[in-house]
């Protein structure tokens, strides 16, 4: 097992503070409550600061980093395909591209509440459902995540969970890096 450090502390403290308040607003939050909209406002400054991080952070949180091409995520789906044991040190293609959606979707849904709080748009029904398709799309989105994160884990024997928590990524010795 060959141990690499890959995930600094601000990328792992925003996605497990992503997850906490999205969940938080999703599932526990009356969605007329002040408490809403001040964590929609969290959710809003943390994908305003991993946006920035992407930009100045360190070389694995650098969207440059992982920004995949068209035929790296073709290579990724084949090695599927084919049961090809190989991982990536950082992001996957396919991870990446969940990224960006998860990103753009948030500032979909981020943008789209702050709307409805204004004079101009309250009440207005098309921007209330943006936000519920956004909300919807999201919540599709990370089921989609899981699920590919879970998937992964098994299929490369890297544990990406535990990556995720210690920065750390332990890879099997038997299996390549691309």
């Amino acid at each position: 097992m060959t141990k690499h450090k890959i995930w600094d502390p601000f990328v792992r403290i925003f996605h497990w503070s992503l997850v906490g308040l999205f969940t938080a607003n999703a599932l526990i939050v009356d969605e007329e409550s002040w408490i809403h909209e001040w964590v929609g406002y969290g959710v809003a400054t943390l994908v305003g600061l991993r946006i920035l991080w992407g930009l100045v952070g360190p070389h694995h949180a650098r969207f440059s980093s992982f920004t995949p091409k068209p035929h790296d995520v073709t290579e990724q789906i084949s090695d599927i395909a084919t049961r090809r044991r190989r991982t990536h040190i950082g992001h996957t293609p396919l991870g990446a591209l969940m990224i960006f959606n998860l990103l753009l979707t948030l500032i979909g849904i981020s943008a789209s509440g702050y709307m409805m709080t204004t004079n101009a748009f309250w009440g207005v029904e098309w921007v209330e459902e943006v936000h519920e398709v956004l909300v919807t799309w999201a919540e599709i989105s990370i089921v989609l995540h899981i699920a590919a994160v879970l998937f992964e884990s098994w299929r490369t024997g890297v544990n990406l969970p535990r990556a995720m928590v210690t920065g750390t990524k332990s890879v099997p010795d038997d299996i390549r890096l691309s």
